[in-house]
């Protein structure tokens, strides 16, 4: 019998649920949409980027040389806020939060788009910005090949993203690959979250939440056969 949400989620309350996790992954993978169902699921508060509230971020794609230093700032100032938020309420054990972003991948988008003496300045700044940061209990890191994160950034239509150059797209799914080959902050789950769609299909998500909710510690991955049907 497949298991319902509500179930897989019942199963875990006496073994310890997680109160932070952070999904991550590239533009146009599902972050944000995967943050909200888990954040409804395990009755946590959302935390989520508003990139559309950026005032950089589409001249940044359109004229990335002028336009990457003010655009990194704000992120940078918007998510060391949403950290505090969290950090400050951290004494509270009821509180429970879902992230579609990890803190330390503002340093990686940096990289990927300051030039030397720029990402020099933006590293003094965010040096002057230092917090005790609170960790995830798991991040989930979603995978996707570009063909996939072309046609879902095309989808979802948001106009400030259809001018995003095929060249930085491709660069920044290589700095996730490296960034998460190295990473051992926390538990991490890599999905191919291009053979699911955790979005609409019930038994999907279901399945990924089942994923999540039972890892405890260490690299696990997910990699679902698209032709997997429900149990009986």
């Amino acid at each position: 019998m497949q298991k319902t949400v509500s179930k897989i989620v019942k199963s875990r309350n006496t073994e310890g649920n997680k109160r932070y996790i952070a999904v991550e992954g590239p533009i146009g993978v599902g972050k944000t949409t995967l943050t909200r169902r888990l954040a409804r699921s395990l009755e946590a508060t959302p935390i989520l980027e508003d990139a559309a509230n950026n005032p950089f971020l589409e001249d940044f794609y359109h004229r990335p040389e002028i336009n990457a230093l003010p655009a990194q700032l704000h992120f940078l100032m918007t998510r060391r806020a949403a950290m505090q938020c969290i950090s400050r309420s951290a004494d509270d054990i009821e509180s429970k939060w879902v992230s579609d972003f990890l803190f330390s991948k503002d340093r990686l988008f940096a990289s990927l788009t300051l030039d030397e003496k720029q990402f020099t300045l933006y590293s003094q700044i965010a040096a002057e910005f230092d917090f005790e940061l609170a960790l995830p209990d798991l991040v989930v890191y979603l995978q996707a090949p570009l063909e996939v994160l072309y046609d879902r950034i095309e989808n979802r239509g948001n106009s400030f993203e259809q001018s995003i150059a095929s060249s930085y797209l491709a660069r920044l799914q290589r700095a996730y690959t490296d960034f998460f080959h190295a990473y051992s902050d926390t538990p991490l789950l890599i999905v191919n979250a291009s053979e699911i769609d955790f979005a609409r299909n019930e038994h999907d998500y279901a399945r990924l939440l089942e994923q999540i909710v039972s890892i405890e510690a260490g690299r696990h991955y997910f990699n679902p056969s698209p032709e997997e049907a429900p149990a009986a």
